[in-house]
């Protein structure tokens, strides 16, 4: 004798509908990991303009917080001296002529660098923050260069550049995000 059950129409939908739920789910998921901003910084260069020389490079721990520097009036950009935190690097260049000194309010960053230079001295710098104050050193005179980072909460992270024994001869920006109260 042969059984015979009738499983057909309640078994498919059962199955139908754990189906749909985790296609619902699959696609919560999906589109909630979406939505969410990765962790990670965004860096960008401003290339090197200038002449040659000693290379140097202002890295530091955190955030830049401060910037020297020396020029010799209605001339050229002899040193530059970046403080990251509360440490200052060394003097790129030399220390020579008048020194020009800004210091960053919490929160504030360095978002635009721009100047004048030709292939023997960076002749000026114009520092601009997030802020809108500016600090301008130098004299304005040769070809322009404007220095600012491609992703929008970028800032100021490192300036690198070359020097000899007379000045600064060569100079680029890196630009990075990503910065926070926790992570400095």
């Amino acid at each position: 004798m042969t059984i015979f059950h009738d499983d057909g129409p309640a078994t498919s939908s059962a199955h139908t509908g754990t189906r749909r739920m985790l296609s619902l789910l699959f696609f919560v998921g999906l589109f909630a990991s979406c939505l969410v901003k990765p962790n990670t910084a965004d860096y960008s260069y401003s290339g090197s303009i200038g002449g040659t020389g000693i290379a140097f490079s202002s890295s530091g721990k955190g955030r830049i917080t401060g910037i020297r520097v020396w020029e010799v009036p209605s001339q050229y950009i002899t040193g530059i001296q970046v403080r990251h935190q509360y440490i200052w690097s060394k003097v790129f260049g030399r220390v020579y002529g008048a020194v020009l000194e800004m210091s960053l309010f919490d929160g504030e960053g360095f978002v635009q660098v721009s100047g004048k230079y030709h292939s023997n001295y960076i002749y000026q710098l114009i520092f601009i923050t997030s802020r809108g104050r500016s600090m301008r050193a130098g004299q304005p005179n040769q070809k322009s260069f404007n220095f600012y980072p491609t992703h929008p909460e970028s800032e100021l992270r490192i300036l690198s550049g070359r020097h000899n024994s007379n000045g600064i001869t060569a100079l680029g920006a890196h630009w990075a995000t990503g910065f926070n109260s926790t992570s400095e």
